[in-house]
């Protein structure tokens, strides 16, 4: 016989269906806020142009709604149900609902997070870097022990795993850890002619290089001619203008 809360309790998959609706409703036309100009290229991703602010207001009040009767392992289920929705801000949903759960996660929930960009669900780099930012990222934080993990997708054949294996240690290397990680998996991806893949690495190494910017500079002169000019300006875009100048002279060889 089931307790008695769990019988009333709101099933997370019809909690999602409930949401979905909800945001259908709030959609707008593109003339005000269009969503695509910063996905050009992805025909497969759709948009309701609801802003991250209503998207997130809504996860909040639903996490309200259901905090007492749902554990963890109803916020994975919600997130799954809306992972595999072609509209961007269903998928945003998910992920903000189970980032408030995020006490609870475990390195049990790594695969899930994978299985989500393996399979081209987290298809566009907002969705993945939400993963990253809000699930996995923190709980490499937590569990350092995983950085190596996660940056061993740096070999991964989707792209969105490989971005993943840059993004997730963001959090880390901002406090000084992992940057031994980080720099295995810059030189990993170095040879990566992937747009995406490239930005995410510069971001990753410049924000390295705010913990220690000798170790990144002695990086861009070792490996420079071998670094996409993409990575490399996203790696010193915070420098001072004529350190910056130097090192593009330096690296030039792509």
């Amino acid at each position: 016989m089931l307790h008695p809360s769990k019988a009333r309790m709101t099933s997370p998959v019809r909690a999602a269906a409930d949401a979905r609706r909800a945001l259908k409703r709030m959609a707008r036309p593109a003339a005000g806020f269009d969503a695509r100009r910063y996905f050009r290229g992805d025909v497969h991703l759709r948009f309701y142009n609801v802003g991250t602010g209503a998207v997130r207001g809504m996860a909040k009040a639903i996490c309200r709604a259901h905090r007492e009767e749902w554990s963890v392992a109803e916020a994975v289920r919600f997130a799954n149900v809306l992972i595999v929705d072609p509209y961007l801000e269903v998928k945003g949903l998910g992920i903000e609902l189970l980032a408030r759960f995020r006490s609870a996660c475990t390195p049990r929930l790594l695969p899930v997070w994978k299985r989500w960009l393996a399979s081209n669900h987290a298809n566009n780099w907002a969705t993945t870097d939400a993963i990253c930012a809000y699930l996995i990222g923190p709980l490499i934080l937590i569990e350092p022990s995983l950085a190596p993990r996660v940056g061993a997708w740096a070999r991964h054949r989707n792209m969105w795993v490989r971005r993943a294996a840059a993004v997730s240690l963001i959090p880390s290397v901002r406090k000084g850890t992992a940057l031994n990680v980080a720099y295995k998996v810059a030189r990993a991806l170095h040879a990566d002619r992937e747009d995406l893949i490239q930005k995410a690495v510069g971001w990753l190494l410049r924000e390295a290089g705010k913990t220690d910017p000798v170790r990144l500079e002695r990086h861009l002169r070792r490996y420079g001619p071998s670094i996409p000019r993409t990575t490399v300006r996203y790696a010193i875009e915070r420098m001072p203008d004529v350190k910056r100048k130097q090192l593009l002279a330096v690296t030039h060889g792509r």
